[in-house]
């Protein structure tokens, strides 16, 4: 099997710089990179991952932590991290936090503190002080997407913005009966997002001199059918039906179209509806939404992680999340 000094040779480059090409660490150029990898190639010579985890004690392996992995965003975001660590050399372990506590438990009690990978990722999780600890004891760079964690550098999604941007694109078209369908009392852990949502659709009411009315608030799980149970309960009353609803999730909001049409109603000349996120089945729908690039969160949490782990030369200096509105068909000025 060829050396290293094989594939130096036939690329015309220094075996440090052979190193840095195919092991992803430090600046080689994408030409030269290219030129190495294919030296590599012909000549049939792989990077031994064994022997680079010993002359650096790095195990170019990164750990993620999810607490549902079956849901678009979450496989979105882990998505874009995996790609963008891949790109870059590392390999990925994911942990899936199903089982509840004890599972939770066990991965930051011993599969994390063993010696399997450099740094972790959370996504949308709110560690708690020990878990943070324990991490840091062990000097393994850790970065959050959802936050705030103390002592942690956490990409944030401004979820109060979030709400009051959808619902005054409602109140912008004249809406002024506007209902909400958020989380369940169980959905509001982490980070508490129904809450923070629910407030930023109050927020936008009192912009916009609405009175808000506990009855156009409706609970439900973040699921299509928890939107369309919630939907016919706010719909079902000719008398006092919204004109306009916010949804905390686009599967939400996508239940609510549903219920709508179900109940004999069309969108928008009857209601208007958003919801957030963006996803798959949104430009379906039609559906009116704030997208918030689940792809690009995992990318950029792979930045400040790199950061943290002095791969990169800059560390990003704002760690907040995009969002914007997508206008498309389920959103219109009410009915005269």
């Amino acid at each position: 099997m060829a050396g290293i000094d094989e594939v130096a040779q036939r690329a015309g480059v220094s075996t440090a710089t052979v190193s840095r090409a195919l092991s992803g660490r430090g600046y080689v150029s994408d030409a030269t990179r290219e030129r190495v990898q294919g030296a590599a190639s012909e000549l049939g010579y792989v990077v031994s991952s064994t022997a680079s985890g010993l002359a650096s004690g790095r195990t170019r392996n990164i750990g993620v932590v999810v607490p549902l992995l079956s849901h678009w965003y979450f496989s979105s975001v882990v998505e874009g991290a995996e790609t963008a660590l891949l790109r870059r050399g590392y390999d990925t372990t994911l942990y899936n936090l199903t089982g509840g506590d004890a599972e939770r438990r066990s991965v930051f009690t011993q599969f994390l503190l063993r010696k399997r990978v450099d740094a972790v990722i959370a996504i949308n999780l709110e560690l708690t002080v020990d878990e943070v600890r324990a991490l840091h004891d062990l000097n393994k760079p850790l970065v959050g997407i959802g936050g705030p964690i103390p002592d942690v550098p956490t990409l944030a999604l401004d979820d109060l913005e979030v709400a009051r941007l959808a619902t005054s694109h409602l109140t912008g078209l004249g809406h002024r009966r506007i209902g909400h369908i958020g989380g369940e009392r169980e959905f509001d852990v982490d980070f508490h997002l129904p809450t923070t949502r629910r407030q930023g659709y109050e927020a936008a009411l009192v912009d916009a001199g609405i009175p808000v009315e506990g009855s156009l608030l409706q609970p439900a799980d973040f699921t299509m059918n928890g939107g369309y149970i919630a939907a016919k309960q706010l719909l079902g009353s000719p008398r006092d039906r919204p004109t306009g609803i916010f949804a905390a999730s686009d599967d939400m909001a996508i239940g609510a179209i549903l219920a709508a049409r179900d109940l004999g109603l069309v969108v928008p000349r009857d209601v208007s509806i958003v919801g957030v996120d963006d996803n798959q089945l949104a430009p379906f729908f039609n559906l009116t939404t704030i997208a918030q690039f689940p792809r690009n969160q995992g990318e950029m949490a792979v930045n400040l992680l790199l950061a943290e782990l002095g791969e990169e030369t800059t560390k990003p200096s704002d760690l907040s999340l995009p969002f914007e509105l997508v206008v498309r068909g389920s959103t219109a000025r009410p009915q005269e």
